[in-house]
This record gives C-alpha cells, structure tokens and sequence, in this order.
C-alpha cells in the first residue's frame, strides 16, 4: 500500500472517529474509559509503571486510567518529545487530576516538562487511528509508537479506542509493531 492509501485510510478513519464521537451523548462519554476492565488489570502487577497518553479531544480519553492507576499507587508516564525530530521518550506525570506538571510539546500536545524524570513503561497504553482484530494498529503516521515499542517492548502494550475505529484489515510494514490487546467501550480484542 502506498504512503498516499495510507493517508487516505487515515482521513477516513478519522472522520468515522469524528462522527463516533459527536454521535455520543457528554454524559455517556463521561462514562466511558473510566476504569481498566478486571481481565486487563489482572495481568498489570502492583509495582508496574503505567505509560499513557494525553488524549486529544476526539481519541478514546485515557484520563480515567490514569486517575486510576495514580490512584491506585501506580507511577505514571506520558510521553514527551524533546523536538519535532526526536525520538519519543516518556517521563514521569505526576498529576493526573489537574495536569499541573505538564506543557505544551513541539507537537502542540501536552507532555511532562523537561524536569521531570525519564521512565520505561512497563505497561502501555496507545492511541491509535484504526486497529484490527489481530490487533494491527494504525497510528497518526509519524512511527513514534511502532520505534519505541521496536526498542522498549513492554510486558503489555494496549490499545484504547473507540468501537467505529475498528476495521477488517490494515496495510502491515515490517516495522509495525502489533498490540497485545485493545480495549474499547463495548470489548476486550486479544487475550488476556
């Protein structure tokens, strides 16, 4: 598949995404990815670092998890981007109530600031534009994810996304690095 398909493929996933999200009442949103199912928590041990994502306003909202598992005695790390050219890294967040320990990256996302201390998730948790029942992911396009799962393999890497963002089949490369389950707000794909 060439690179434009793929752009292509992305465009309209991301409106199926869109008009998922509009469709869906506050209230029921509010709703939603509020707590890590009991299968997923089951396989996450009680000292693992937990990697998350600060979710844009139309990617399944990954703040309950981390309120979750702050909560719940676990340290949290977001990624951050030191610029536009670097590698991904993630770095403690330490405030997942208020987001007062973080700033705007070179990708205009919020991320921890340069102080805070450098973490290797053991258990991740991504974003993604599409994904597959054989747990395929499509991502924005850049390969951060796929580079740093590459190099950093975590115990458990776990897609969050919305049911309208599944499809039959992705275009795989050789450096497309699958998940190990995704959850969205009706199933758990993979096993737990």
């Amino acid at each position: 598949m060439t690179e434009s398909s793929k752009s292509e493929l992305r465009r309209t996933l991301r409106a199926a995404r869109k008009a998922h999200v509009a469709a869906l009442p506050d209230s029921i949103r509010g709703l939603l990815f509020h707590r890590p199912p009991a299968p997923l928590l089951a396989r996450i041990g009680d000292e693992a670092v937990i990697g998350l994502y600060h979710a844009g306003p139309l990617e399944a909202p990954a703040g309950g998890y981390a309120r979750f598992f702050h909560e719940a005695g676990h340290t949290l790390a977001l990624p951050r981007f030191t610029d536009r050219a670097a590698p991904m890294a993630f770095a403690r967040y330490s405030d997942p109530h208020a987001d007062s320990d973080l700033e705007v990256g070179p990708f205009g996302m919020l991320q921890p600031g340069s102080e805070a201390e450098p973490l290797i998730p053991d258990v991740l948790f991504v974003p993604l534009i599409g994904f597959t029942p054989a747990l395929d992911r499509l991502g924005q396009g850049g390969g951060h994810y796929d580079r740093w799962l590459a190099e950093h393999r975590p115990a458990l890497a776990v897609g969050l996304a919305w049911d309208a963002q599944a499809v039959e089949a992705l275009p795989v490369e050789p450096h497309d690095v699958p998940l190990d389950a995704v959850v969205t707000p009706t199933r758990i794909y993979g096993t737990l």
